[in-house]
């Protein structure tokens, strides 16, 4: 898209990004838990959704959602493996369309942000090297963005033990220790 001007880019992966997004909420919130419980198809496509939406794949991006709330949703678009499995698992669990669609918009802005700018001129460089025998430069990328991604998660687990540490639960092993809890210091 490099010959187009940037706003034309970006429309159009924005208008793609959303038509996805929405085609994959859309479809998941359809065939809901309850269908899913309720049904057991023995072959072809069915099966195949059925299998999708009961896989450990799912799960985790069901606990994405739990854990991140909504902000999973724009989230999604800034990663390659799990966007499909965050975005149906806010169909499947039929968060709020509203809530959906302005999430989805903030995260699809990016993902063309990103593509309508620099995204396709560094999946081509990525391609152009690995085609032109520069294993070092993909193995090189592969390590780089598996440190970042090591230490962004590090520093995210961090931060909620911390967390929870400050403000436990009602019932935890914390709290049972008279640490000091969202409504003041236990009493005793």
């Amino acid at each position: 898209m490099s010959s187009y001007p940037f706003a034309v880019a970006f429309a159009v992966l924005w208008c793609a990004a959303m038509a996805r997004g929405q085609a994959t909420y859309w479809i998941a919130r359809t065939v809901t838990e309850q269908t899913l419980r309720r049904t057991s198809p023995g072959a072809g496509w069915r099966a195949r959704v059925h299998q999708w939406l009961s896989s450990d794949a799912m799960d985790r991006g069901r606990g994405a959602i739990e854990r991140c709330g909504l902000g999973a949703v724009p989230l999604a678009y800034l990663t390659v493996g799990v966007q499909t499995v965050i975005l149906a698992s806010a169909g499947v669990l039929r968060m709020r369309w509203l809530r959906f669609t302005l999430a989805q918009s903030l995260g699809a802005i990016l993902w063309a942000t990103i593509y309508s700018t620099v995204g396709f001129a560094v999946w081509a460089t990525f391609f152009r090297a690995a085609l032109a025998g520069g294993p070092w430069l993909v193995g090189t990328g592969a390590v780089a963005l598996t440190l970042v991604v090591a230490l962004a998660h590090r520093g995210y687990v961090v931060h909620r033990r911390r967390a929870h540490a400050a403000y436990p639960t009602p019932g935890s092993a914390a709290a049972a220790r008279g640490a000091v809890t969202p409504a003041g210091p236990s009493s005793r």
